[in-house]
Parts: structure tokens; C-alpha cells; sequence
């Protein structure tokens, strides 16, 4: 399994100022080989490196392997949308393989600059240092509020997948991030909170516009969206670790889509475009492989509104958020638990009967 790993980098200033410099012309380069691929309507490499090579070495002062990136990486871009021109920000993402990246030292990282070669530190901590060794490929030079960080691509072995007893089903929601079969809840309360105090700040600073706002801006922009990721890693982790300690599988809806069939409106509007179920489904999905754990995906067709004792299925069953109460049976439970208990439901039902011995004829 491929994950990535955010090194941050430690350069002395004038390897700083070189990474930059580098980082900037490489992108100028990129956005002048653009305008020949869509004046050529091309997308392919060895055809484009004929018309432009020796013109971006000699106007840019690229090396040789750093045109052949910047070429590489305008294909890539030119073949997403060939209706349009690809442009590129001056500070973004540079390439860089083994003939111009070699890892020098633990803690030490060769970089090719338009002045050559620059050996500068990196940092870690021991999530990252545990990894160091499965670096594979090549890795993206990224520029993040004033600091350099190199995303490499990490081989991580994969868990062999153990037998399950069972599944833990997992509802997602915006009150409650997520639910599951259990019967366990993690609240959503403090990124809402988050969410809110961010959204006034931001607000009132834009109205005054002043230079000092501007610049507090840009302090402030990200903190929410790192406390939302970090709670969604948490409650991920959280999650495995149950299931691969009572050896169940982790069962979730295929919630693909939802934000098109929703129909959200007023003040929920923010708070829904806000909800970042993809991210915690994605960081289950990575961590459940990373410890042998099976995910399978449910059809999220009514699973809120599905009485798991009768099997009745109505709107009036979900009275409101919270509670639960089946028009039919009488059946009552927290809504979330109830819809979690559903999900898994449907993932044994889902799952093959296998026998655990073969048999002859």
C-alpha cells in the first residue's frame, strides 16, 4: 500500500532563497511549455520534448533532468482537460527523482538548485522516522506558508487480513461525526464550535480590511481545517483499534455523492459544505487496510429510517436528529446507533457463507 509522508524541511536561508528560486522558475517553465502543448494540441511527452527542450534549458537554466520534469508534469496536466491551457502558480509543487533528490544522512537531504547541489536537514518525529526506510520514486517539493516540506511516497506493508467474527457498523453524521454498532458516539461539538468561532473571526476581519487584518488572515487561515483533520485521525484510529481487538470488520455506507442528492439550504448550508465524512471514511478506509482489517461499503439507502427489530421502513420512524421510534413495533433507540445497527446488518448479509472446512465428494 502507498501512503505519503510530509517531511518538513530545515534549510539555512540562502538554501531558502535557492529552493525558491528553483521552485518559481521551474514553474515558469511549466506554464511556457503549457502554451506549446495547447498551441500544438499535444500531450505527448516525447513529441513535446522535441519542440521545447532545448528552448526551456536555455531560457530558464533548468538542468536536463529538470526539463524532463516540467515536461512530464504538463502532459500530466494537459491530458486532465485538453480544452483548455494548463496554468501553474508560481510556488507550485516541483518533482524531484533520484538523479536530482538523494538522501544523504537520517536527518540530512540533497536537493538539486539552479546554483547545484544543496544539502540541508530535514525534521521528524517518530511516526515519520519509523517510515523513513520505505521511501520509494520520487517526491514533490511543496511550499506551505513560508515552509519547504518534501511529500514522498511511502511503501507501507499491509497487515494480513485476519478471520472476522463479525462487523462494527459505522454511521456518519454532522452532530455526531460518527456512531457506531456498539453504541459509541463521537461528538461533533467541538469542530462545530471550532467552525463557528473561525467563520465570525474571519468574517469580521474581512469587513475591517486593514493591513493588520490581512496579515491575521493569513496567520489564522488552516487552523480549523488541522483541527477537523486531527479529530478525524483520531476517531479513525479509534475505530481500527476496536475492530481489530474483538476481530470484526468495519462496515460503512457508500455515502459517494451525497453532497449533489443533498438539499440543504439556510444556515445548515455551511455546516453540511463543512462536513468532511470523505476525509474520515478515507483515513478509516488507509488505517483499517494498514491493520488487516476488512472495510466493506452498504447501500445508505434509509438505514436512518429502517427498524432493525421489524424491518419497517418509514420517514415518521425518525422523529428528529436524536431519537428513534418505529411507527410499527414501537422499537426506540437513539437515531445513530440505530441507523450504525442497520449498516452492519447489511454487511453480513453482503458477506459469502464460507465453510471453514473443505469437503470431499
Amino acid at each position: 500500500m502507498k501512503l505519503t509522508l510530509a517531511v518538513k524541511l530545515g534549510p539555512l536561508a540562502n538554501q531558502h532563497a535557492a529552493l525558491l528560486q528553483i521552485m518559481e522558475r521551474f514553474n515558469a517553465a511549466c506554464d511556457g511549455i503549457a502554451e506549446v502543448a495547447f498551441r500544438e494540441k499535444t500531450a505527448n511527452k516525447i513529441r513535446l520534448q522535441r519542440l521545447v527542450y532545448g528552448q526551456i534549458r536555455d531560457r530558464f537554466g533548468l538542468s536536463s533532468q529538470m526539463a524532463i520534469r516540467a515536461i512530464s508534469k504538463v502532459c500530466e496536466a494537459y491530458k486532465r482537460d485538453k480544452t483548455i491551457r494548463p496554468r501553474f502558480r508560481p510556488h507550485g509543487a516541483v518533482p524531484y527523482d533520484q538523479r536530482i533528490m538523494s538522501w544523504k544522512a537520517p536527518d540530512r537531504v540533497s536537493l538539486l538548485t539552479l546554483g547545484g547541489r544543496e544539502v540541508m536537514p530535514y525534521r521528524f518525529v517518530e511516526y515519520q522516522r519509523a517510515r523513513m526506510d520505505r521511501i520509494r520514486g520520487q517526491a514533490d517539493l511543496i511550499l506551505g506558508r513560508n515552509v519547504f516540506y518534501l511529500y514522498c511516497t511511502v511503501d507501507a506493508p499491509e497487515a494480513p487480513a485476519g478471520k472476522i467474527q463479525d462487523y462494527l457498523g459505522v454511521d456518519l453524521g454532522i452532530v455526531n461525526l460518527a456512531t457506531d454498532s456498539d453504541g459509541e458516539s463521537f461528538g461533533g461539538e467541538q469542530v462545530e464550535v471550532k467552525r463557528r468561532i473561525s467563520s465570525h473571526r474571519r468574517r469580521n476581519l474581512q469587513r475591517k480590511g486593514t493591513k493588520a487584518c490581512r496579515r491575521k488572515l493569513r496567520q489564522i487561515s488552516g487552523r480549523q481545517r488541522r483541527f477537523q483533520t486531527d479529530t478525524n485521525h483520531c476517531i479513525a484510529k479509534r475505530v481500527v483499534a476496536k475492530a481489530k481487538g474483538s476481530s470484526r470488520g468495519i462496515a460503512l455506507e457508500d455515502l459517494l455523492g451525497i453532497r449533489e442528492r443533498g438539499t440543504v439550504r439556510g444556515r445548515q448550508r455551511a455546516r453540511h459544505a463543512n462536513w468532511a465524512f470523505g476525509q474520515l471514511c478515507s483515513f478509516l478506509e488507509y488505517k483499517a487496510q494498514c491493520a488487516g482489517v476488512p472495510v466493506v461499503l452498504v447501500d445508505p439507502g434509509n438505514t436512518s429510517r429502517t427498524c432493525l427489530e421489524c424491518g419497517t421502513v418509514d420517514k415518521a420512524n425518525r422523529r428528529s436528529q436524536a431519537d428513534f421510534r418505529c411507527v410499527s413495533c414501537g422499537f426506540a433507540a437513539p437515531a445513530d446507533h440505530d441507523a450504525a445497527r442497520v449498516i452492519r446488518a447489511r454487511a453480513v448479509v453482503m458477506q459469502p457463507m464460507v465453510s471453514d472446512t473443505a469437503t470431499g465428494p
